[in-house]
């Protein structure tokens, strides 16, 4: 179950993802301001080829500037989608050195922390975040996150339906909530979740590739494999759907459910 724990959504401001295949969904994906390099899509959409040479303009900004916030937070959200964690987590040690009191750079500080396996350190980081008098949803759900992956469900539950009582019907919230489910083995209960998180306005390819994930593991690979497809190019289609089939086959769950869904056919 380690790489469905990693596909939670933390869903918490600018910076890392706890999703194990692209960035938070409200991270500066257009980055147009500052210092920052202008990229041409949203990093969420990128190739391999794309997110190297986005990599390498943004990480010469950051080189110059070190303790420029949004520079740091945008590296490090770029080393995170190409799978560079330890690099991730040591660019935002350095930005939360420089603004230690940023409650959005303490978030994706704590994000890097558990993508790079720290999470008890996380899940105090993004504690120290929230404040009482003025709490954020999405501090909420980062923090649901990490529990979740900490085997603590109902602490996670808890925290996602504070979430979604100050930011009813996100879409990265009721994903995640949709995960807690699935990661405790309620796969019709994550399902309904996750199909409202789908249709919901903001909801992406991200939230779809869970609620793909939940269809395929009820062996219902075919629509799974739509689901996968939606609204993408063909090779980041190709891309969704190997990862799916990687996913499914962890537990050597593939070839069971191919073979189910094959016996209902006949």
């Amino acid at each position: 179950m380690s790489k469905i724990r990693s596909r939670l959504l933390s869903g918490a401001c600018t910076g890392l993802a706890i999703l194990a295949v692209s960035g938070c969904a409200t991270a500066p994906s257009k980055m147009t301001t500052g210092s920052i390099p202008k990229l041409t899509k949203p990093v969420e959409t990128m190739n391999e080829t794309e997110l190297q040479t986005a990599s390498e303009r943004i990480g010469k900004a950051y080189d110059a500037n070190p303790k420029d916030r949004d520079t740091g937070l945008a590296y490090a959200n770029i080393l995170h989608m190409t799978g560079r964690d330890p690099q991730a987590l040591a660019v935002m040690q350095q930005v939360a050195i420089a603004h230690p009191s940023d409650r959005s750079v303490l978030a994706a500080y704590g994000k890097a922390q558990a993508a790079a396996g720290q999470l008890e350190q996380a899940l105090a980081t993004i504690n120290r975040a929230q404040t009482p008098d003025r709490p954020d949803w999405k501090l909420y759900s980062a923090a649901g996150a990490v529990l979740d992956q900490l085997g603590r469900s109902g602490e996670a539950r808890t925290n996602y339906r504070m979430a979604l009582d100050m930011q009813p019907n996100e879409p990265t919230v009721l994903s995640n909530l949709g995960m807690s489910y699935l990661l405790s083995g309620d796969l019709k209960t994550a399902e309904t979740y996750m199909k409202n998180a789908s249709q919901q306005p903001g909801a992406d390819s991200r939230v779809r590739q869970n609620l793909a994930l939940v269809v395929g593991l009820q062996g219902r690979f075919d629509e799974a494999e739509r689901i996968a497809r939606q609204e993408l190019s063909t090779q980041q289609a190709d891309a969704n759907v190997a990862y799916l089939r990687s996913m499914l086959a962890q537990q050597d769950s593939w070839k069971k459910l191919a073979s189910k869904d094959k016996s209902t056919k006949s």
